[in-house]
């Protein structure tokens, strides 16, 4: 199958419309684009068509699977950013950790037990400290990772006093997928913000807000996120093996 130039490619095209989507939701808000990074999620795509979004200028990319990422991210570039966005067993740590040098975030930090995994790896490894972000349920739903509101300072204490190799860098939410009531979810997120920041004594730019999909990512901005996590705008309807 022939290349195509890296402007002219679908998902080279759809990228640049989302960040003029980001623009302009930022100016919206009284914010600079400069201070949203828009995470290009790559779940079962490629490596081809990843390439094809790198080469168009994007260095920020995002997985939801382990296994994924780990296959995946040895066969692109260094100077990649990857984030990792799904939920994280034990057992995976390592693997994800050894596998992806070039990880820069892990955006789904839920509870006390996988930070002290997750600090522990870093140590092992002899790696820089590592970004996480704690994922909050705001939702309410069962079938959503992430610590409830109310936990939530609790768990940043914990991560930023006793985790010396994790650095504590913001909090990510998934907002219902009826996203009539996304903007509750996402005004929870900034009040947990609000609470976490208080009570670490830092800076609300000190904390990031990672909210807001292919859906909502424009809303998201609107109401403060500064990391919107794009998949199926940016590369099309994800690729789920049939099932026999």
């Amino acid at each position: 199958m022939a290349s195509c130039a890296a402007m002219d490619c679908p998902a080279s095209a759809a990228l640049r419309s989302v960040l003029e989507r980001v623009q302009q939701a930022a100016e919206r808000s009284g914010r600079g684009p400069q201070h949203i990074r828009v995470v290009a999620v790559s779940k079962t795509k490629p490596v081809s068509v990843i390439r094809q979004v790198y080469d168009a200028g994007h260095r920020c990319f995002g997985e939801n699977y382990v296994q994924e990422i780990v296959e995946k991210a040895p066969q692109l570039p260094e100077d990649i950013e990857w984030h990792f966005i799904g939920n994280l067993q034990s057992n995976k740590v390592k693997p994800l950790l050894t596998g992806v040098p070039n990880l820069a975030v892990v955006e789904s930090v839920d509870d006390e037990k996988i930070a002290n995994r997750l600090d522990r790896m870093v140590a092992s490894i002899e790696r820089k400290p590592l970004k996480v972000f704690i994922q909050v349920n705001t939702s309410g739903e069962e079938s959503k990772s992430g610590v409830e509101p109310s936990g939530c300072v609790e768990l940043a204490k914990h991560v930023s006093l006793n985790c010396p190799n994790l650095q504590f860098s913001g909090l990510m939410t998934i907002g219902m997928l009826d996203y009539t009531s996304t903007p509750e979810n996402f005004k929870l997120l900034a009040h947990c913000r609000t609470e976490v920041c208080k009570a670490l004594e830092i800076s609300e730019e000190q904390c990031e807000l990672s909210m807001g999909m292919s859906a909502d990512f424009e809303q998201a901005v609107e109401m403060g996120s500064t990391n919107v996590r794009v998949g199926s705008t940016i590369f099309g309807a994800r690729e789920y093996p049939k099932k026999n």
